[in-house]
């Protein structure tokens, strides 16, 4: 028999829930992307929108700056020709040299598969892993993903999401902003 009193049946305490930040949904995208920019024109830096499909102009509406991803990927290529190239003529031309029917020890056109398979991988492999970096993937969890409206962001709904932690960032004016800018169901999104 476990006693009332006993230390397995003592309260634990809980932890107040810290608030993220909020989410408010618009309901079409000219809407969205006249509230981006207000949004980005109030000073607001942590903050995001999230829509079911790309929405052309967005970027310039939040005021992206374009991304450091294709020169990732063009020096990556450029690498990886590089060193098919090197490769090869270090192998061939230089470190085992074969006399074969009088052919020259290198040529770049015999070469080029070689050189293009490994551009093609470099490429590919920056790409891929930069894309990761970049938008800080993989995560595991987000404090949007306890929102149960936010869930339809992939489907119909088109919402813009504010950080509690960007220095703009005042409770009761970022929410009254959010609501000026015709957000409907401005809700505080707390992190657990």
């Amino acid at each position: 028999m476990i006693r009332a009193d006993s230390p397995s049946q003592a309260a634990t305490p809980t932890a107040t829930p810290r608030l993220w930040g909020y989410v408010a949904r618009f309901d079409s995208v000219e809407a969205l992307l006249t509230a981006a920019e207000r949004m980005r024109d109030a000073g607001f830096t942590h903050w995001d929108a999230h829509t079911p499909f790309p929405v052309h102009g967005l970027n310039d509406a939040m005021g992206l700056k374009p991304t450091r991803l294709p020169w990732l990927v063009f020096g990556a290529g450029v690498a990886g020709a590089t060193l098919g190239i090197a490769l090869q003529w270090w192998t061939n031309a230089f470190d085992y040299r074969f006399i074969i029917s009088g052919k020259p020890f290198w040529s770049l056109p015999a070469n080029i598969p070689v050189a293009f398979e490994l551009t093609i991988l470099f490429s590919a492999l920056a790409a891929f892993l930069g894309m990761l970096v970049f938008n800080d993937l993989p995560r595991w969890y987000h404090a949007l993903f306890t929102n149960r409206a936010f869930r339809r962001a992939t489907a119909d709904a088109f919402f813009i999401s504010i950080e509690a932690d960007d220095p703009r960032f005042d409770a009761r004016h970022t929410r009254a902003l959010l609501e000026e800018l015709g957000g409907t169901g401005v809700e505080a999104v707390l992190e657990e």
